[in-house]
């Protein structure tokens, strides 16, 4: 195993530790930052737990709930990672189960290795450039990273017969994605539809459980980042809606534009 696959999967455990410690408690303590989105003391020690793993590859973080470095500095980064504790805190608050830990090593722009923990259900997607994808349906957050890997399948799986299928945000559906839909349904017929929080959609896209993920709402970096890896391993595509071309990272502007994830 790569010494940053590696890492990455130690950090994600660790994050998901913590993380079900805290929400089994239900002692949240949400706050509310400046931009209205909530924050619990889990995102805070998830973030610390990722930081602590991460130290040893000396590869600079941007976190969602870091210190945010200026463009200035971040520019002259040919390496690293980004992270995002808990995507999805609002399906933390609900107790849905459907929030993420998500990891991401982005060389050059480009999302070279991801992890994505769903810590609540068990489940871990992993994927990079020289290994692939992988997902483990049913997980123990007591596992080290090797039974995590060990437990693992390849990704995407067959699709079978199942429906034209999409799969859209749970909290942030927009009038651009309904008439997205609708045109879809006029190419394929019969569609179904899937409602998922925070980075779920874009590995259920790489697991091949979906066929699409139209995103015309707003998100940031830490969002999209290890999913899109994931992604990227799994022969799938993460394209910017207005250019076609891949999504790009560690942008002067960290809100991502509208995208759309498909097989490639």
């Amino acid at each position: 195993m790569s010494v940053h696959r590696s890492l990455a999967l130690e950090a994600a455990i660790a994050a998901g530790r913590v993380i079900m410690e805290i929400y089994d408690s239900g002692e949240f303590e949400v706050q509310l930052k400046s931009d209205e989105s909530p924050l619990t003391k889990a995102d805070l020690a998830a973030h610390h737990a990722i930081k602590e793993c991460l130290a040893p590859s000396e590869i600079p973080i941007l976190s969602e709930e870091g210190r945010h470095v200026e463009y200035s500095q971040r520019s002259n980064w040919k390496s690293l990672w980004i992270i995002d504790p808990i995507d999805g805190t609002k399906e933390f608050i609900k107790r849905n189960g459907e929030f993420t830990v998500n990891i991401a090593l982005v060389d050059d722009g480009i999302p070279t290795l991801g992890v994505v923990l769903v810590p609540a259900l068990g489940q871990l997607f992993i994927g990079d450039t020289q290994n692939g994808a992988r997902w483990v349906e049913h997980g123990d957050l007591n596992w080290s990273p090797s039974q995590w890997l060990e437990a693992s399948i390849s990704i995407p799986m067959e699709r079978g017969n199942r429906p034209f299928t999409v799969v859209a945000s749970r909290s942030h559906m927009s009038e651009e994605t309904d008439s997205y839909i609708k045109e879809l349904r006029e190419i394929h017929g019969e569609i179904e539809l899937i409602s998922k929080g925070s980075s779920l959609k874009l590995c259920m896209v790489a697991a091949g459980i979906a066929d699409c993920y139209p995103r015309f709402a707003p998100t940031m970096e830490w969002d999209t980042a290890a999913g899109q890896a994931v992604c990227l391993a799994a022969q799938c595509e993460v394209l910017d809606w207005n250019t076609q071309k891949p999504l790009m990272y560690n942008r002067e502007e960290l809100l991502n534009p509208w995208f759309l994830v498909r097989k490639a």
